[in-house]
C-alpha cells in the first residue's frame, strides 16, 4: 500500500483495503523503526559470528562503540534478544574463594613462569565442567618446567579430599632433593591449615595469587582453556563417568603425544625425558 500511496489517494486505499487511518500510521512507524536498526543488527550479526558466539551484549556494544558507533547496550541486548543470539559462554558459577585476603602466603611466583629444571615451580588451581546440571571438579599440579601435568584428582563435590590426593600423587614425583614452588590462587583449600601443614612437610614453598587477578596464575588457566577447548566443547556427554573417562585420555595425551613449538616441538614427556633429567 505505501508503493501505491504515491500513484492513487491515501483514503481510496484505505476504503479498499479495509483498514482505519490510524492502522495505517502505526504500521508505517513500525516499518520504519525496523529499517532503523537493519544496519545495526547485521553489525551485530557480524561481530557475534566472528567471535564464534563468545560475545555477549557488553562486549558487542564495546566493540562497536571502538568502531566510533554510539550505542546504548540495552539497545544492543534488546536486538540480540530480536536476532536470538546469546552467547554460548557459560557463566562460571563455581568459586573458589573464600577466606582471607593476602594473608596466608606471598605470591612468590612473580608471574615467572619459565622453569630452568623439573620439580622446580608447580601451579596448580581447580575447574569445574557440567554435563546435564552434574558437576565435576578437577585439580592437577602443572610443572611449569615443560608444561606437564605430574598429578591430578578428580571428584563430583569440590571438597578438600580432592585436593589433597592430588597433592600425595604430587608428592611422589619429587626427589628428595625436590623443593619446588607451588603457586595456586586464593581459594579456600589452599588456605586451609592442612594445605599448607602438607606442603611445609615437604619443603614446598606456597605462593598464592593476589585475589581476583587470573595473569597470575596464566600458567594454569592456559591448560584448562586448552583442555576445554580441544576436548570438552568438541564432544557431548552422557553422564560424569564418560566424561572422567576422557578427560584421563586427555591428559595421557597432553602429556605424551600433544606436541608443544616451544618444546622444540616435542610433548611434556619427551621433552622432560630428553632435557630434564627427571
Amino acid at each position: 500500500m505505501i508503493e501505491l500511496r504515491h500513484q492513487y489517494p491515501l483514503a481510496g486505499l484505505l476504503k479498499l483495503a479495509g483498514l482505519a487511518r490510524s492502522t495505517f500510521y502505526y504500521q508505517q512507524k513500525a516499518l520504519q523503526v525496523a529499517d532503523k536498526y537493519a544496519d545495526l543488527k547485521a553489525r551485530i550479526k557480524t561481530i557475534f559470528d566472528r567471535h564464534k558466539g563468545r560475545y555477549g551484549y557488553r562486549r558487542i556494544t564495546a566493540t562497536i562503540r571502538q568502531e566510533g558507533l554510539a550505542v546504548n547496550h540495552k539497545t544492543i541486548q534488546r536486538l540480540m534478544v530480536d536476532l536470538r543470539l546469546k552467547s554460548c559462554v557459560r557463566v562460571k558459577k563455581y568459586r573458589a574463594y573464600k577466606g582471607e585476603v593476602g594473608k596466608i602466603a606471598p605470591n612468590v611466583l612473580e608471574r615467572q613462569f619459565d622453569a630452568e629444571s623439573p620439580n622446580q615451580k608447580w601451579v596448580t588451581d581447580v575447574t569445574e565442567f557440567n554435563v546435564r546440571g552434574e558437576k565435576l571438579y578437577l585439580s592437577p599440579v602443572l610443572d611449569l618446567y615443560n608444561g606437564e601435568i605430574v598429578a591430578y584428582q578428580m571428584a563430583r563435590r569440590p571438597l578438600f579430599d580432592m585436593v589433597g590426593t592430588m597433592l600425595e600423587k604430587a608428592f611422589g614425583r619429587l626427589k628428595q632433593s625436590d623443593k619446588p614452588i607451588l603457586h595456586s590462587d586464593q581459594g579456600w583449600q589452599y588456605q586451609m591449615a592442612v594445605y599448607r601443614r602438607l606442603l611445609e612437610n615437604r619443603s614446598i614453598t606456597q605462593s598464592m595469587s593476589r585475589k581476583g587477578n587470573c595473569y597470575d596464575n596464566a600458567a594454569m588457566e592456559s591448560f584448562f582453556g586448552t583442555l576445554k577447548a580441544e576436548f570438552f566443547y568438541l564432544n557431548k556427554f552422557d553422564s560424569l563417568d564418560e566424561l572422567e573417562v576422557g578427560i584421563k585420555d586427555y591428559i595421557r595425551y597432553y602429556n605424551n603425544d600433544r606436541i608443544k613449538l616451544k618444546l622444540q616441538g616435542m610433548s611434556p614427556v619427551k621433552y622432560r625425558t630428553q632435557f630434564g633429567q627427571a
